[in-house]
């Protein structure tokens, strides 16, 4: 198939489609594509993540996450409700299990409330089991705003939008190269030959990789982490109410552990965060040569594994234990039995790594002349979503004559 178009989306996950949204807002009369190499929309990051509406405590005060995640977290429930999308605001408590972890909940409670996240109270010991009664902690951080949500039921929503917008949606549409005319770029792959003016790169697990497709220099690399999740039989659901979060190591970026009631009315407890062998690595099977060997030798690996190796060991220990796993989840829920849990299913992050091994923690985005990539957009990407998607259509809006 044979396209024109001013302006392409490669990637049809939640961040790509809200862009669609907010550039066909901005410009109705733009002749806009979004690609997707996937038979269905969502496929990977937006459709393997636990499904929460983040309220924004995590984030340094300033940054991109901080202010997108809280107005993201906002426009996102705006956008359920005009769609008639279900959610539910079930509250998050962070617990605090020793008090040697009380100074980083009380900058929690700092940074949540500098970033105008709405409701947080700090709680004691009793206040805690009021809200999670089979909890251990000595002190909790409760986030009443924070939610859950079926972010794939939200992305096909969008989808259906975009398209009685006049916006052309093509999934199974891997691109393979990307040269450049005169008048911008043509996008080929085995089903696509795209002639667009501009291009937006959301394509999450593979951006980077998009973006020097295209030559532009993201200074990072998306090293594949898999979290791997277990799920609360039926019979011990009870014991989670909400959301049951530990307090993070502020140096990793990943949260810990946790438990998380879904919109469907099962409980989530995990993940971890292991090494994947494959940019799209959703079982510890799954190995593609290539995409191995291009992890394992880049310099930025390597020097993360000489910051974070006890972290990660442990992190492997755990992925193969699961009495290990449980030991973690009883620091939370001391009542929970191994025979309680059952395996579940798995995410891929696609974190960003710069060379000198550095986590990349804020939402980065890389523009070019004819680009706009998105080359960091981890967790609360999905709670972001629109909020991002509206920052990038106002950048495509400042560089671009559309």
């Amino acid at each position: 198939m044979s396209t024109i178009a001013d302006v392409t989306i490669i990637g049809g996950g939640i961040i790509g489609l809200a862009t669609g949204l907010a550039l066909s807002e901005r410009r109705p009369g733009a002749r806009l594509v979004v690609l997707d190499k996937e038979p269905a929309l969502a496929q990977h990051q937006s459709g393997h993540n636990s499904g929460v509406i983040h309220s924004g405590i995590y984030y340094k005060p300033g940054s991109y996450k901080a202010r997108q995640c809280v107005e993201g977290a906002r426009l996102m429930t705006d956008f359920c409700d005009a769609h008639g999308i279900r959610y539910e605001r079930c509250g998050k408590v962070i617990v605090a299990t020793d008090e040697s972890e009380l100074p980083r909940l009380a900058t929690l409670h700092e940074r949540g409330t500098a970033n105008g996240v709405p409701g947080l109270k700090l709680l004691a010991a009793e206040e805690v089991r009021e809200h999670e009664p089979h909890v251990r902690a000595v002190r909790g951080l409760l986030s009443p705003w924070t939610g859950i949500i079926d972010y794939v039921e939200v992305a096909n929503a969008m989808a259906d939008d975009l398209r009685k917008r006049g916006v052309q949606i093509l999934t199974g549409a891997r691109v393979a190269r990307a040269r450049r005319t005169l008048d911008g770029l043509v996008l080929e792959g085995p089903r696509i030959v795209i002639e667009t003016r501009r291009v937006i790169n959301c394509a999450g697990l593979h951006s980077d990789r998009v973006a020097r497709a295209m030559g532009a220099d993201p200074e990072v690399s998306i090293v594949p982490f898999r979290g791997e999740y277990y799920m609360l039989r039926e019979a011990r659901r009870s014991l989670v109410k909400g959301l049951i979060y530990p307090v993070p190591d502020p140096e990793f970026p990943f949260l810990g552990v946790h438990f998380t009631r879904t919109i469907h009315g099962e409980v989530e407890a995990g993940p971890n965060a292991v090494l994947a062998l494959a940019r799209e690595g959703y079982t510890r099977t799954t190995v593609r040569p290539a995409e191995a060997l291009s992890t394992l030798m880049y310099p930025g690996l390597w020097a993360m594994a000489r910051k974070y190796w006890k972290v990660g060991a442990y992190e492997v220990y755990r992925s193969v234990s699961k009495a290990a796993f449980v030991k973690s989840l009883q620091r939370l829920v001391p009542d929970l039995q191994p025979g309680d849990i059952e395996p579940g299913g798995a995410g891929v992050r696609a974190q960003a790594v710069s060379r000198d091994g550095a986590l990349v923690d804020d939402f980065r985005i890389v523009e070019s002349p004819d680009a706009i990539h998105v080359v960091n957009a981890p967790s609360p990407g999905a709670t972001a979503s629109i909020a991002i998607g509206r920052h990038i259509s106002g950048l495509a809006e400042q560089s671009w004559a559309l």
